[in-house]
């Protein structure tokens, strides 16, 4: 009934080690010991007085004492060799099926290991867990607050910005030349244009370009008036006056407002469907024409085949890696407050949206049963890997400290059960003889 071992003694790998509680959790062992010893002694005595009054020629009653006290003894020392035998060998003594723990705690490592696998790394069971946690709405209802959305668009910007600075001019040069090129040549870009082309046409994309070219022009030609008749007064003939070129001018800067108004005002306008007829033909000729494909074919093998496409790709690159790390970086950037505020939307639709909740809740439910599916061996036998590893002794001792205290209650019940039953067994010997 030795006491655990105290400092000075390390932790088994892998075994928790000393926590700050864990003088308390000895004296508290002590303390349920110092009981638990006290009642066997207290026992013994009882029933060494009890027997020697009785042989004295004491009362009747005092059997009664002597029996119950002699079945406390016995459950005492029973309970005693019990808890013992889980820690040590009691008294020294090789006895067999004790020191069960040191002796045989990678078989209980093992044991420990398939229970849990079997129990706890079911795939029902995991289900089961994912789905009572409610995975769309805790983390919608987290995401949609805007500081938890801001926190994780800069956890996201920080490594996107480690990876970018890491990335070095040199390789990304030679992945370009010696990866993307080759693919870019070896593909015929004329029906891959013609088909960007069409989208564009099909989506109407190209008649916000044309409103903001029409719109950019106008507002230029609105501010620099005198720009525009100095223009057309330099390309007048020498021979005519200079008061008529400044008349043509002006008349000319007026149509040009009126016709860069009509254009902007008409979808309908002439100069529109003549552009988009232009460009629905351009783009089936690009598919479809021999000549033509042979053509951006041969500006194609011109530009790719150039001195200059080589610092053309780092010349990109630098540029698209300030980009990046000015949006990444600067916590202000429209980049990052967009992405954002449409975390945080994102975050909303997910905690109020109960079709896309049961989406992300059956992903998340698939996704854990998958992976306890796939690595439910390797998470379990970390169990019996790590009891393994552990110095049979030292474990018995940490075990012990932090559940000897509850054991002790099992001696303290054996040594009051063992009385009672003593008692019983007694009183209802003297009933029956």
């Amino acid at each position: 009934m030795s006491e655990p071992a105290g400092g000075g003694r390390s932790a088994p790998a892998g075994f928790p080690r000393g926590t700050a509680d864990e003088p308390g959790l000895r004296r508290a062992l002590r303390r349920m010991r110092l009981i638990a010893t006290g009642m066997l002694a207290a026992v013994v005595t009882v029933y060494l007085l009890a027997q020697g009054w009785r042989s004295h020629g004491g009362p009747g009653w005092v059997a009664y004492v002597a029996a119950a006290a002699e079945a406390g003894v016995v459950g005492a020392l029973a309970d005693w060799f019990a808890v013992t035998a889980l820690f040590r060998h009691p008294l020294g003594l090789p006895i067999p099926h004790t020191a069960i723990i040191p002796e045989r705690k990678d078989a209980l490592g093992r044991g420990l290991e398939n229970f849990v696998s079997t129990h706890f790394l079911a795939e029902d069971v995991i289900r089961e867990k994912v789905d009572g946690i409610g995975v769309s709405v805790r983390v919608g209802s987290w995401l949609r607050q805007p500081r938890h959305a801001e926190r994780v668009t800069a956890e996201i910007a920080g490594r996107l910005t480690s990876a970018i600075s890491g990335m070095s001019d040199d390789l990304v040069r030679e992945v370009v030349e010696k990866a993307v090129l080759p693919r870019v040549v070896e593909r015929p870009w004329a029906g891959v244009l013609g088909a960007a082309l069409q989208r564009v046409l099909d989506d109407r994309l190209h008649v916000r370009l044309v409103d903001v070219i029409v719109a950019e022009v106008q507002e230029w030609l609105a501010r620099n008036p005198e720009v525009f008749t100095r223009l057309v007064v330099d390309q007048a003939p020498s021979w005519t006056p200079q008061w008529l070129d400044e008349a043509v001018a002006v008349k000319a800067y007026d149509k040009a407002l009126e016709a860069l108004a009509e254009l902007r005002a008409g979808p309908e306008h002439r100069v529109r469907l003549a552009l988009d007829r232009f460009l629905g033909d351009f783009a089936g000729r690009l598919r479809a024409d021999p000549s033509l494909v042979e053509q951006v074919e041969q500006i194609k093998q011109r530009l790719l085949g150039h001195a200059e496409v080589g610092r053309a790709v780092a010349a990109i690159w630098a540029t698209t890696r300030t980009i990046l790390l000015d949006l990444t970086t600067d916590p202000t950037s429209t980049a990052r407050v967009r992405a954002a505020d449409e975390l945080a939307a994102f975050g909303a639709r997910l905690a109020t949206d109960p079709e896309l909740g049961r989406t992300v809740d059956r992903a998340a439910s698939d996704l854990a049963a998958r992976a306890v599916h796939r690595y439910q061996g390797d998470i379990a036998a970390i169990i019996g890997d790590t009891v393994a590893s552990w110095e049979p002794e030292e474990t018995s001792r940490r075990i012990e400290l932090h559940v000897g205290r509850d054991l002790q209650f099992i001696r303290i019940n054996g040594t009051v059960v063992g009385a009672l039953v003593g008692l019983i067994i007694h009183a209802l010997t003297e009933l029956a003889f």
